[in-house]
């Protein structure tokens, strides 16, 4: 039997997939965290729970289920319409810029002749 039970989980995310993401993620945060604690490198995040389990999927599973875990959706991107390439003129631009860089390097080589 596991615990916490699987019904109190699934009402912590919006499906099984997402909890079991969010789940799999936090419990590899965990063993991150345990296996870097002899380094001396604090970046890690350590569990938010204490836990009679040693297991990092059941030590995450504890935390979704008291809360101190939430899934959240990550912010989109925007794309600024001016940062995006124009098509030709910057195609045209480039391409003369590479075929002087190879001239100039073609000049500097000798000939056998």
């Amino acid at each position: 039997m596991m615990t916490p039970p699987i019904e109190d989980l699934l009402g912590r995310a919006d499906s099984k997939f997402g909890l079991v993401t969010l789940a799999a993620r936090r419990a590899r945060n965990i063993n991150s965290y345990f296996n870097q604690l002899g380094d001396g490198l604090g970046h890690m995040v350590p569990p938010q729970v204490s836990s009679t389990s040693r297991k990092p999927l059941s030590i995450a599973f504890e935390e979704i289920a008291a809360d101190k875990i939430t899934a959240t959706d990550a912010p989109e991107e925007t794309v600024d319409p001016l940062d995006l390439p124009t098509g030709d003129a910057d195609l045209s631009a480039d391409t003369a810029d590479d075929a002087a860089e190879s001239a100039d390097d073609s000049a500097d080589e000798p000939t056998d002749d």
